[in-house]
């Protein structure tokens, strides 16, 4: 296996700020889970690190629910624990400081993204408070998105501010795949 390539780096670090999720024991490996109405999706992001990958994505019932889900998981690689290692602190998913490449900005887009009238949000939720303004301080020194923390019930998200989707679109629109341009507002 070679090193990861700067498109599949961008790729893997806009996953894990999104969906995505790693596992190691002496090497790693990613596990990209989403919903069965987005295998095309999660097909492309196959294709993307197909390389890194034995088996090719597969649908299954998700727990409980009954959700159908459609995932894929690398190989356990020397090449990924590094950016485990960058992600995972004590086995728990956390943000490091990084950059945020357009590629990577539109991954984490496409997997967390959602819009409303007139603002975009990134379901960030899963992350700590001060990870989150971590996460909008690197949005506006990186591509100087302006957001701000949203309440979503007991949680906190990140809300690009109105002013700032224009730049937001300039800076991903040409990442995202035709089939999730519905989250880009008008």
């Amino acid at each position: 296996m070679s090193e990861l390539t700067d498109f599949q780096r961008s790729l893997i670090i806009g996953s894990l700020l999104g969906d995505g999720a790693m596992r190691c024991k002496k090497n790693a490996l990613l596990e990209m889970n989403h919903s069965y109405r987005q295998r095309s999706y999660v097909d492309w992001k196959y294709a993307m690190l197909s390389n890194l990958v034995a088996t090719p994505p597969k649908a299954r019932a998700s727990g409980k629910s009954g959700r159908r889900a459609y995932r894929f998981t690398t190989l356990s690689l020397p090449e990924l624990v590094p950016v485990y290692d960058a992600f995972y602190s004590d086995g728990k998913k956390t943000v490091p400081l990084l950059q945020i490449t357009p590629l990577a900005l539109a991954v984490w887009f496409m997997d967390d993204g959602a819009r409303s009238r007139t603002a975009v949000y990134l379901n960030t939720q899963q992350f700590l408070e001060e990870e989150q303004l971590r996460l909008i301080d690197m949005l506006w020194r990186q591509h100087g998105l302006r957001s701000t923390l949203n309440g979503d019930k007991a949680y906190f998200r990140i809300r690009i501010r109105t002013d700032s989707i224009p730049t937001l679109k300039c800076v991903i629109a040409h990442h995202v795949l035709p089939v999730m341009r519905y989250k880009l507002p008008e």
